[in-house]
């Protein structure tokens, strides 16, 4: 800690803060004082706390009837304010009292500003916060690091038309003169400075519903609040869940869950004040798609199960993230699944976030979940699909491997045991160990400490199953020793009996003994281990033909771990096509969405366009008769599911098989669709719309730009912006640029859109030209914070010219909040130029025979 210039000295500890701020939302300024009660620990002359994009006064320390000047000096290289003394301060309690003010900035961080267009067409505007991980000292001065942790009194001077709410229950409202009022908050618990937040505006909220004697509401931009009940509902069963699963009250005094208009994540986890993007929690039911509606119930689980997880107890410093998200993560999955047990969520947590987990983490460029963070930029950069993806799915996979309930056992003594303070990533490990005869912590160390993955080989010989490990990457290096101890679990059958089988594959190679003869075995029964499986020839050809005996998510990592294979080459392409023929018959949406992944891959990357009517033939017969065994209408007894995977097979003929029935008949249904949604599957409405734009032209874009202007919900906006996308035409790319730079598309959403556009067949190379050639003035329309998915999209470029332009232009363009996400995806698109390398001359030779 002393070598880290970001890190305060621990002279000086903060326990109260006592803050009053008044923003001006017509100047888009803010002015404020605060009060911290502190200990001094040491004699001192100087204390320190950080500020950033501030105007801050001298300040001055009282003490009994004592009161000491301060004199400020802000450092804005490293975020600090240095407060000089006119004498030693020696030891002891004391009050620091500092006035300051700032800017309501557009960058979506710290204190900031956002507008929205109300139901009279008027544009209001909102004050609002997000100041994880290192920005609540763009809001006032703070001791800004996780273990500082203080209660807060917050107080709130503001216009008496708007409202206003924090972390705390309101306790009073007192007109302050001017038709201003001052608005006090409860003080809250013990608790981190980025957990702290404040939101003012023109909002309105449900009544309150009492949920175990916690009162819960939702708050919403006026005119918005008739798309709050489903989000109510969720965050009712999800409080009770929780509580119940941790075996402890909810930690604060009441819940609110607040739609922001401008937001730069899915939701933020402030104590008792959740902020979320309007997406996120606002929605219509009858007109919004399975996947729409998952991921409001999932958000609203994540973020209240970080008031244990997280605001309760929080990691020490930020290398320590995964302990919060990767749990909530975990924590979503389960209160979803308990929720919606028919939305089989953790079968779509092994097909979603696994995988997100495992394309950065079969690269060289990965990191180990647990990262060394020294700077804010680092810390913004540990909220990823390592953090969030891998860290949830090894919990995912000790769970199962320990059992549910010893896993449930050892969190909540965990919990109970660090309440209200900071903990590292060991005392985890020792609440799983009381609850288990496991030595966790030793199992853990290797997926948590270290980067990768393991691939494990399996071969069978007479009655012992032979498994070997080695680590997975996408471009091999057979040089890499990197060991894991890897919970496996087996299962099978033999001589037509069912067995099954646990281990622990601590070393280089293992042999399990199994009863003979054996039919098939799957290594990775159940399908929640984060590893990748090989098999030899003839077990392989046995598990394929045992496919119908084998659970949705085990069929599903099957699949998956076979593209794997193709993208590290040691799959081909054409073997990959032929194991696809196997799953005809599958009934699971989780399973179809990595095969039409696969197929659109292998479109994008591989198939010459010279090619495409027999790619389009090969599709069509892989899809085409589940797609025509579901047709185009459901009926009332179907699930969910089932309407979600209709929706995903008639976009798949619609683009990837390119059937001209389907692209009429969704041409039909689009047109239909923007105009009223009233009477219309919404899987198979966003399905015929995604269709229809992918075969438009700029007619189709300006009839996109019409709708999403008068779109009536977050949804509806959403998915016509990702329709834009589809679009693959240089005019249309310059089109939806100009609107990001006009402002049309909000800045929350600009990152993606561009990122999504690199993937155009045809425009994708000319998209990136213009991103070269406008850098600077496309990066500056984009808050700082979302430039990361921007990045994202770089691997879609894998023609070889637009890649080596790629290539150049970050060997010469820094990017300071986004180092290691650049060196992960110029690594992913150097995959993807391998794969075109390798396959094309194999894949399209096959497609001229047929």
């Amino acid at each position: 800690m002393p070598d880290n210039p970001y890190r305060l000295p621990r002279s000086v500890v903060p326990s109260h803060y006592r803050l009053r701020l008044e923003p001006d939302l017509e100047a888009f300024v803010f002015s404020g004082t605060v009060e911290i009660d502190v200990t001094v620990e040491e004699p001192v002359d100087t204390i320190q706390l950080n500020a950033l994009e501030l105007e801050i006064e001298n300040g001055v320390l009282l003490r009994d009837s004592e009161t000491i000047g301060l004199s400020a000096t802000l450092h804005e290289a490293d975020q600090r304010v240095i407060f000089n003394s006119e004498v030693e301060i020696s030891p002891g309690p004391a009050t620091i009292r500092i006035g300051f003010s700032g800017t309501l900035n557009d960058q979506l961080h710290g204190f900031y500003r956002s507008s929205f267009t109300d139901v009279n067409g008027d544009e209001q505007v909102i004050a609002t916060t997000q100041f994880e991980a290192t920005d609540a000292r763009r809001a006032f001065p703070c001791f800004d690091e996780p273990d500082f942790k203080a209660s807060f009194g917050i107080t709130l001077v503001v216009p008496e038309t708007l409202f206003a709410v924090s972390n705390g229950a309101e306790v009073s409202r007192v007109p302050s003169g001017g038709g201003r009022v001052e608005v006090t908050f409860a003080d809250t618990m013990k608790m981190s400075t980025y957990l702290v937040a404040f939101v003012v505006g023109p909002f309105e909220a449900t009544e309150e519903l009492d949920v175990d004697g916690v009162p819960l509401r939702v708050i919403a931009p006026r005119g918005k609040l008739d798309l709050s009940p489903f989000a109510l509902e969720c965050g009712a069963f999800c409080l009770r869940y929780l509580s119940e699963y941790y075996d402890i009250p909810y930690p604060g005094d009441k819940v609110d869950l607040v739609a922001i208009p401008d937001f730069a994540f899915g939701a933020m986890e402030n104590l008792g004040c959740i902020t979320f993007r309007e997406s996120a929690l606002l929605v219509e039911p009858a007109t919004a798609t399975q996947a729409e509606l998952v991921r409001i119930l999932d958000v609203v689980a994540h973020e209240l199960a970080h008031m244990w997880f997280g605001d309760l107890v929080t990691m020490e410093w930020w290398d320590g993230i995964w302990l919060n998200e990767a749990f909530a993560t975990f924590m979503e999955m389960k209160a979803t699944d308990a929720m919606r047990p028919d939305w089989r969520r953790w079968v779509s947590f092994g097909a979603v976030e696994r995988p997100w987990a495992f394309a950065v983490d079969g690269l060289a460029n990965t990191r180990p979940v647990e990262f060394e963070v020294t700077s804010p930029d680092e810390a913004n950069e540990m909220f990823d699909a390592l953090t969030y993806g891998k860290g949830s799915s090894v919990l995912r996979m000790i769970e199962q491997y320990l059992g549910e309930e010893v896993f449930r056992r050892g969190v909540a003594d965990y919990l109970r045991k660090h309440s209200y303070a900071n903990t590292v990533t060991s005392d985890l490990w020792e609440g799983l160990d009381r609850a288990s005869t496991s030595d966790v912590g030793s199992i853990m160390d290797t997926w948590i400490l270290q980067g990768g993955y393991p691939q494990v080989e399996t071969s069978l010989s007479g009655d012992s199953l032979n498994l070997t490990q080695r680590r997975y990457l996408s471009i091999p290096d057979e040089t890499d020793q990197t060991m894991w101890r890897i919970p496996v679990q087996v299962r099978g059958e033999a001589a037509g009996k069912p067995f099954d089988s646990k281990m622990l594959l601590d070393g280089p190679v293992r042999s399990l003994d199994v009863p003979t003869p054996i039919d098939w075995v799957i290594v990775n029964a159940g399908g929640h281990g984060f590893y990748r499986t090989s098999y030899d020839r003839d077990s392989y050809t046995a598990l394929v033909g045992a496919i119908t005996r084998l659970e949705a998510l085990e069929r599903f990592v099957l699949i998956d771990d076979a593209w794997a294979f193709v993208e590290s080459g040691q799959v081909s392409a054409r073997q990959y096509l032929e194991l696809s023929r196997a799953y005809g018959n599958e009934t699971e949406h989780s399973v179809w969405s990595a095969l039409v992944g696969g197929l659109a891959s292998l479109r994008h990357h591989v198939v010459t366009d010279d090619r495409l009517p027999q790619f389009r033939t090969v599709v069509a017969s892989l899809v085409g008769p589940m797609a025509g065994r579901l047709g185009w209408d459901g009926d009332s007894g179907e699930d969910d599911l089932q309407r979600r995977l209709r929706g995903l097979l008639v976009g798949a003929m619609g683009r990837l098989a390119e059937d001209p029935a389907t692209i009429e008949a969704s041409r039909e249904l689009a047109v239909r669709y923007l105009e009223s949604t009233t009477g219309i599957d919404p899987d198979v409405g966003q399905a015929a719309l995604f269709t229809w734009a992918a075969h438009g032209d700029q007619d189709s874009l300006e009839r996109l730009f019409l709708a999403y202007k008068g779109a009536r919900t977050p949804q509806a906006e959403l998915k016509l912006l990702q329709a834009m996308t589809f679009i693959d035409d240089n005019e249309a790319v310059d089109r939806i640029l100009a609107a990001v730079l006009d402002g049309t598309v909000r800045t929350q959403d600009s990152a993606w859109i561009v990122a999504r556009l690199m993937s155009g067949r045809h425009s994708g190379s000319y998209l990136w030209s213009e991103l070269r050639s406008r850098w600077s003035e496309l990066t500056a329309r984009m808050p700082p914070v979302t430039l990361r998915r921007m990045i994202e999209g770089i691997p879609a470029l894998s023609q070889p010219a637009a890649a080596a332009d790629v290539h150049a232009h970050f060997a010469e363009t820094d990017l300071p909040i986004a180092k290691k996400t650049v060196a992960q995806n110029l690594e992913k698109l150097t995959i993807n130029t391998g794969l075109r390398a390798r396959e094309s001359g194999p894949v399209n030779e096959f497609l001229s025979e047929l």
